[in-house]
């Protein structure tokens, strides 16, 4: 642990922050006898991880000391003890033990711990995060609680991270920090607020290549809300967005249309030799499993795949009239 007294030198103190950072920062003590802490340093691949223990202090880069000196490196906070006031952007909250936040360091901030506390700050450069900077500036400040989403493997794993860092091998170290900017670059698809996010032309435009994207993958079982936001580039939760007003969630949608095809095929021919089984119909339009497709047929249209295909006459009507479009997170 390299500690920092009162009565060390300023410049000593400002050197150790910033070589922990990567990035200059302007180091103020809340006490009379000036900056009273101590903090340890590990290097996993490019990931550098603090581990500070301090009095009240306040860390800031201003907008002159970022033009003076420019970085190119994201932070992500994890207060542990006491409580820090986070300032970015215009926006600011409170740090809560267990709670973490991300920080730009290309942008004027401000975090003042507000009384003795416990704090690792994990740094990693912007580029391996390959996160667009107006995005990230949506989420910068912001104070998130490991409760649900991302957060919720993140805080546990960053953790656990900058208590086994000094005991990870180089090799293991380069693994994890990729893990890192993995996790971070989820947390901000999770939370980012796009302009995009507004209905528009975009949506115009991304709503029916979406549609057409989902008839054409039907067959593929692999084909789902995830692998649809990664084919045209957006994020999950902004797909999501994009079906807020159509009644019907994506999951639902790739349900409904398979089993409208299913459906289709099944009554174009009656059973008998030379006609595809019932497992290769729903295998065909993507359902893995016989014994799912036949409980999901029945509980929307109120028949057995089979029943379906003996009924009269042979050609179906509007299918889609059958299906129900009641929100469901997954088909």
């Amino acid at each position: 642990m390299r500690t920092y007294s009162g009565d060390g030198r300023p410049a000593d103190r400002h050197r150790g922050f910033e070589r922990a950072l990567g990035a200059a920062v302007h180091v103020k003590a809340r006490r009379e006898h000036g900056f009273d802490g101590a903090f340890d340093v590990h290097h996993l691949g490019y990931l550098r991880v603090l581990s500070l223990e301090t009095g009240p202090v306040r860390l800031s880069r201003t907008p002159g000391l970022v033009a003076r000196s420019p970085a190119d490196g994201i932070a992500v906070a994890l207060q542990q003890a006491g409580t820090a006031a986070l300032t970015q952007d215009g926006r600011g909250t409170a740090l809560l033990p267990g709670e973490l936040s991300v920080i730009d360091l290309r942008r004027p901030f401000c975090l003042e711990q507000k009384q003795r506390g416990r704090l690792c700050v994990f740094r990693l450069p912007a580029r391996v995060v390959d996160v667009p900077p107006a995005r990230l500036r949506t989420v910068a400040g912001r104070a998130f609680a490991p409760r649900e989403g991302v957060t919720a493997l993140l805080v546990p794993f960053l953790e656990r991270l900058a208590v086994r860092a000094a005991h990870i091998a180089p090799s293991v170290g380069d693994a994890l920090s990729g893990n890192v900017a993995d996790l971070l670059a989820a947390l901000v698809d999770e939370h980012a607020e796009d302009d995009d996010d507004r209905p528009g032309t975009a949506r115009d435009h991304l709503l029916p290549a979406v549609r057409r994207f989902i008839d054409n993958h039907l067959g593929d079982p692999g084909l789902t809300p995830e692998s649809i936001a990664r084919a045209h580039r957006i994020s999950v939760r902004y797909l999501h967005r994009l079906f807020e007003g159509e009644e019907v969630t994506v999951a639902r949608l790739i349900q409904r249309r398979r089993l409208e095809e299913c459906g289709r095929e099944l009554a174009r021919a009656a059973p008998g030799p030379g006609s595809p089984t019932v497992s290769a119909v729903a295998l065909r339009w993507g359902f893995p499993s016989q014994a799912h497709f036949s409980r999901v047929f029945k509980a929307v249209y109120g028949r057995s795949p089979r029943e379906w295909r003996a009924r009269e006459p042979r050609e179906p009507g509007p299918l889609s009239a059958a299906v129900p479009l009641r929100r469901s997170p997954s088909p």
